[in-house]
């Protein structure tokens, strides 16, 4: 079983910028419109595309399972078949401490809205925050991707 433990917050301010290692422009979308046990995402990044499953739960802990697919198709399901807004972002990753943040730039609809994620083996795992982490949001369904698709940060 895949289980992804992943905790979202909001940035304080771009100091964190200095100590980007790399980033990435991303696409995804989704192609089931009323999610209610799991998400399925269409993802594309740096030429490579994958599906993504994921379990609908508010919390650190949801079951995922992703798969990489030709990024030709992840590309025209993008554009045919997932439902719009489509989610567009620059991800930054950020070396802190003993753990790799991803600093996701929301674009497009979700312009505005930056969101820090950490992924840790366990919900409690101790983990030092960056003094450009702010409040955190991950028990907030705001903030995830898949509503960000129906209620984008703008109409907030």
């Amino acid at each position: 079983m895949a289980l992804e433990i992943e905790r979202k917050f909001l940035i304080r301010n771009d100091s964190w910028q200095a100590d980007v290692s790399r980033s990435m422009s991303i696409r995804q979308g989704y192609l089931n419109q009323e999610a209610k046990a799991c998400s399925v995402r269409v993802r594309s990044a740096d030429g490579q595309g994958w599906l993504n499953v994921k379990s609908v739960t508010i919390g650190a802990r949801r079951h995922e399972y992703e798969y990489e697919i030709p990024y030709r198709d992840a590309e025209e399901m993008l554009d045919t078949l997932c439902r719009k807004p489509l989610i567009e972002k620059v991800r930054h990753f950020v070396p802190a401490g003993d753990h790799l943040w991803e600093i996701d730039v929301f674009e497009g609809d979700n312009a505005g809205l930056i969101v820090a994620e950490i992924e840790l083996t366990h919900p409690d795992d101790a983990f030092s925050k960056p003094q450009w982490v702010g409040q955190e949001v991950t028990d907030d369904p705001r903030y995830y991707n898949t509503q960000l698709a129906q209620n984008p940060f703008k109409a907030w």
